[in-house]
């Protein structure tokens, strides 16, 4: 990279192209990528936000289309439902030790890695952007 200031489109046309070598790289180990957002969500999520309706909101997503990725990943064995939470009908979902052990081939894992050269204030530079980026993606927003 150089120096001189990256134009917008030119750095949203970058984003573009990381975006589509992770959803590429989100075909690993017989998964498809939401299968590895929902595996990356549910293992880091607090107990009481590992829900499929938890999962939606966070990936953005309607609850039938989550629900079909949960039902997929507990009959592969990746997932469990571990009882319901509170006074709702919502069940918790925890990763079997074949959920953890497939996430820990994470194809996400190489750009994490690829980050860390990154100074801390570089870091929040670019977390700041990404999420100005995300919030310009949803919808009933007036943020760019």
């Amino acid at each position: 990279m150089t120096t001189e200031a990256i134009s917008a489109p030119a750095l949203a046309s970058l984003l573009e192209q990381v975006a589509r070598r992770i959803h590429s790289q989100g075909y690993a180990a017989d998964l498809f990528p939401a299968q590895w957002s929902a595996l990356r969500y549910l293992d880091s999520a607090p107990p009481q936000l590992r829900t499929a309706i938890d999962l939606a909101r966070f990936q953005g997503l309607a609850s039938g289309a989550v629900a079909r990725t949960v039902r997929t990943l507990i009959t592969k064995g990746l997932l469990v439902k571990a009882g319901t939470i509170g006074r709702g009908r919502a069940e918790q979902l925890n990763l079997t030790d074949l959920g953890r052990s497939i996430l820990a081939d994470d194809p996400l894992q190489s750009i994490a890695k690829a980050l860390e050269i990154l100074s801390p204030t570089e870091r929040e530079s670019l977390a700041n952007g990404l999420e100005i980026a995300i919030r310009s993606t949803m919808p009933d927003t007036d943020e760019a």
